[in-house]
């Protein structure tokens, strides 16, 4: 399930909530081109509640996406990464 948002400069995002744990999950923020992936950013966020303290149980998807409103997810969206770069992973020298 993607959950619009409207980025800083006016491109509405798809935010997708993926690989939850029991403390935290990765939170996608999809370019709406759709053609490459290389546009798409991504965060993790940390839960905070008593559940985050028991390592047998794992945030649900759904709950995690419906508490991320507009003000969540511009914080988010501000220390988000691109998932994918230009860049080599490695300079030999």
């Amino acid at each position: 399930m993607k959950k619009p948002f409207r980025g800083p400069d006016g491109t509405w995002w798809g935010v997708e909530v993926a690989m939850p744990s029991h403390s935290s999950a990765m939170v996608i923020f999809h370019h709406p081109t759709g053609e490459t992936a290389r546009l798409n950013r991504y965060a993790w966020i940390n839960a905070r509640d008593a559940g985050a303290l028991d390592p047998s149980s794992v945030l649900s998807k759904s709950v995690v996406t419906g508490a991320l409103d507009d003000r969540a997810l511009s914080r988010i969206f501000r220390r988000s990464m691109p998932i994918s770069t230009d860049r080599p992973s490695f300079i030999a020298s």
